[in-house]
């Protein structure tokens, strides 16, 4: 199965489960995968260059999808409005562009592991994923896990990942703040505010953005 990997912090826990995941007992499924910022991760797996991958939920609502995403129950620190006069979108990005048009506000968007280290450097700028909150009391997803095919696997492994509290060994702490420039407890802090489980109220969130976002 090839994946398609995008290697923001926020995707950390579960870059660290597949590892384990793949070799574990008699499993031993064999992963490829191909790199890449959200925007190009969306066009490999429309290409079906790329047979799984988190896509962005303004366009992830076309294909079948476990139940596993990247949700903010409120704030997220990655993904930010930054002040601006007119709306600038990040060309990382799909879903946080198409979010700042639906919350009709202005500015440059910024996301991923660039918007953290901007708002731990004491940046200003609005948090898009509250200010979604504060206005309809709804969790955010910004990707789905999706897929072409290998439903099962799919869905066995989506399984597992949830019902597991990751551990992040302390190495790979260390690598991942090298390759960022952010400090291991701000990771740490930072992960605690992602979710991963489509539970019902993320669900009500996602269909509110799927409707809201067709209207704009």
């Amino acid at each position: 199965m090839i994946f398609g990997k995008i290697e923001y912090l926020n995707l950390l826990p579960f870059h660290v489960f597949m590892k384990r995941y793949a070799r574990s007992g008699r499993r031993r499924i064999g992963f490829d995968y191909k790199k890449g910022v959200p925007s190009k991760i969306n066009a490999e797996f429309t290409a079906r260059k790329v047979d799984a991958a988190f896509i962005s939920s303004v366009g992830a609502g076309r294909y079948t999808h476990a139940p596993l995403g990247i949700i903010a129950k409120k704030e997220v620190l990655s993904v930010l409005l930054l002040p601006g006069e007119q709306l600038e979108e990040d060309s990382e990005s799909a879903t946080s562009n198409v979010l700042a048009k639906v919350l009709g506000l202005k500015g440059e968007v910024l996301i991923g592991d660039k918007a953290l280290r901007y708002r731990l450097n004491g940046g200003k700028a609005l948090d898009l994923a509250d200010e979604w909150h504060q206005k309809y009391r709804l969790p955010f997803v910004f990707a789905l896990l999706c897929h072409h095919g290998h439903s099962k696997e799919v869905k066995r492994l989506s399984k597992a990942f949830l019902r597991h509290k990751i551990h992040i060994p302390h190495y790979l702490l260390k690598n991942a703040s090298k390759r960022t420039g952010i400090e291991v407890p701000d990771i740490i802090s930072y992960l605690t505010f992602i979710s991963y489980n489509l539970d019902i109220k993320a669900k009500h969130g996602l269909n509110k953005f799927w409707r809201l976002s067709r209207i704009k």
